[in-house]
Parts: structure tokens; sequence; C-alpha cells
């Protein structure tokens, strides 16, 4: 394992609800593996881009409803093909080679579990969302 691979695990917080075992399929195994650490260590980042996203769709969603809210989240991983791939790569340049190796080999049901836990984590944190930054 390189520097580089070994400074990105070393970074990565522990998610003791996310097991491992033998059980599991590949897939699984590496969304609990890979996927949540990766994208708990980049929580705060998704936070300030979705706020990006917001402001550039003139702040209407501080006007919503909790729903509706809920639903420009989802959709915006969902639907927007540029902002979810930019989703995607905050997530991927977080990966270790290996890692990388084993995403290719099915990414299209991994960028599925991928993205179901960015918009889990957004909707999580919401009220962050709503947090206007003091610069």
């Amino acid at each position: 394992m390189n520097h580089r691979d070994t400074e990105l695990l070393r970074l990565r917080p522990e998610i003791p609800s996310a097991r491992v075992s033998e059980k599991m399929s590949r897939d699984e195994h590496f969304q609990n593996k890979t996927l949540r650490p990766v994208i708990k260590l980049q929580n705060e980042l998704f936070v300030e881009v979705f706020r990006n996203y917001i402001k550039k769709h003139k702040n209407s969603f501080h006007s919503y409803s909790v729903q509706k809210k809920l639903s420009f989240i989802e959709n915006a991983i969902q639907r927007d093909i540029k902002f979810r791939n930019s989703l995607k790569g905050i997530v991927m340049g977080q990966f270790t080679i290996e890692e990388y190796l084993l995403y290719i080999e099915n990414s299209s049901a991994l960028n599925k579990r991928m993205m179901n836990l960015v918009k889990e984590r957004m909707f999580s944190n919401i009220q962050l969302l709503e947090q206007e930054m003091a610069y």
C-alpha cells in the first residue's frame, strides 16, 4: 500500500454500526467498509456543496416546507447529472487504488448506494443547510 492510500485510510472515521461480515454481498461490504466512512469524512464538504447548490438555485430552498426541502435534495442528487457527478467525485477522490479497482467492477450498483447514502446524510443535515454562513 502506498503512502497516499495509508493516509486516506488513517483519516477515515470509524463507524461501529457499519459492520462487515462474510455473509454480506460484495457491494454491501464495500458500502460499509468504504462508502460510509468516506461519506462521513466528507460530511462538512457535502454541506457546503449543497449550500452553494441552493444559492445557485436562487435560495428558494429556504422558503420551502420540510417535505419540499427533502424533495429538493432528492431531485438534486437524482436528476441533476452534473451535480451528481460532482458528488461522486467528492467520494471517489477519497478511494484508495484498491478500492477504486473494486468500485469500477460494479460502479453502477455502487453509485446507487453512494448517492443514497449522500441523500440520507443531507436529509439528516437539513438544519445545517438552513444555517447561513457568517463571513
